[in-house]
Protein backbone atom coordinates (compact mmCIF):
# COMPACT_ATOMS: atom_id res chain seq x y z
CA UNK A 1 0.00 0.00 0.00
CA UNK A 2 1.63 3.72 -0.57
CA UNK A 3 -0.88 6.15 -0.15
CA UNK A 4 -0.03 9.80 0.54
CA UNK A 5 -1.88 11.62 3.55
CA UNK A 6 -0.81 15.37 2.93
CA UNK A 7 2.12 17.45 1.61
CA UNK A 8 2.67 20.95 2.96
CA UNK A 9 5.72 23.26 1.78
CA UNK A 10 9.07 23.59 4.46
CA UNK A 11 10.12 26.42 2.81
CA UNK A 12 10.52 27.75 -1.10
CA UNK A 13 12.24 24.70 -2.52
CA UNK A 14 11.79 21.85 -0.18
CA UNK A 15 7.80 20.27 1.08
CA UNK A 16 7.25 17.62 3.98
CA UNK A 17 4.86 14.51 2.66
CA UNK A 18 3.56 12.14 5.07
CA UNK A 19 2.06 9.41 3.41
CA UNK A 20 1.60 5.24 4.00
CA UNK A 21 4.28 3.29 2.51
CA UNK A 22 5.21 -0.69 2.06
CA UNK A 23 8.39 -1.23 2.71
CA UNK A 24 10.16 -5.15 2.63
CA UNK A 25 6.54 -5.83 4.08
CA UNK A 26 5.87 -3.75 6.81
CA UNK A 27 3.23 -0.67 7.18
CA UNK A 28 5.39 2.11 7.77
CA UNK A 29 3.87 6.01 7.74
CA UNK A 30 6.39 8.29 6.48
CA UNK A 31 7.00 11.47 7.29
CA UNK A 32 9.85 12.96 4.75
CA UNK A 33 11.17 16.33 3.20
CA UNK A 34 10.96 16.26 -0.54
CA UNK A 35 13.33 18.80 -2.39
CA UNK A 36 13.09 20.11 -5.65
CA UNK A 37 15.54 18.51 -8.92
CA UNK A 38 17.70 21.17 -10.18
CA UNK A 39 15.28 21.33 -13.38
CA UNK A 40 13.15 22.44 -10.73
CA UNK A 41 10.24 19.77 -12.55
CA UNK A 42 9.95 17.37 -9.67
CA UNK A 43 10.39 16.79 -5.94
CA UNK A 44 12.36 14.05 -4.69
CA UNK A 45 12.74 12.03 -1.25
CA UNK A 46 15.46 13.02 0.72
CA UNK A 47 17.09 11.28 3.77
CA UNK A 48 15.49 14.03 5.98
CA UNK A 49 12.45 12.22 7.33
CA UNK A 50 11.35 9.50 9.69
CA UNK A 51 9.77 5.81 8.80
CA UNK A 52 7.63 4.27 11.37
CA UNK A 53 5.91 1.22 11.88
CA UNK A 54 1.88 1.38 11.86
CA UNK A 55 2.30 -0.44 15.21
CA UNK A 56 3.69 2.48 16.77
CA UNK A 57 0.69 5.14 15.49
CA UNK A 58 -0.55 5.60 18.88
CA UNK A 59 2.45 6.48 20.67
CA UNK A 60 3.44 8.83 17.86
CA UNK A 61 0.03 10.37 18.24
CA UNK A 62 0.67 11.00 22.35
CA UNK A 63 4.18 12.41 21.28
CA UNK A 64 2.22 15.21 19.08
CA UNK A 65 -0.66 15.78 21.47
CA UNK A 66 2.06 16.34 24.16
CA UNK A 67 3.68 18.78 22.16
CA UNK A 68 0.85 20.66 20.83
CA UNK A 69 0.43 20.92 24.23
CA UNK A 70 3.48 22.37 25.08
CA UNK A 71 3.40 24.59 22.08
CA UNK A 72 0.42 26.15 23.39
CA UNK A 73 1.44 26.52 26.92
CA UNK A 74 4.47 28.53 25.20
CA UNK A 75 2.93 30.42 22.87
CA UNK A 76 3.74 29.22 20.26
CA UNK A 77 0.98 27.66 18.51
CA UNK A 78 -1.08 29.80 16.74
CA UNK A 79 -4.49 28.64 15.40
Amino acid sequence: MEQLIASFPKNKFEEVRVAIKEFKGYDLLDIRVYAATKDGEEKVPTGKGISVNVSHFAELKQAFLAAEKVLKENNLLHE
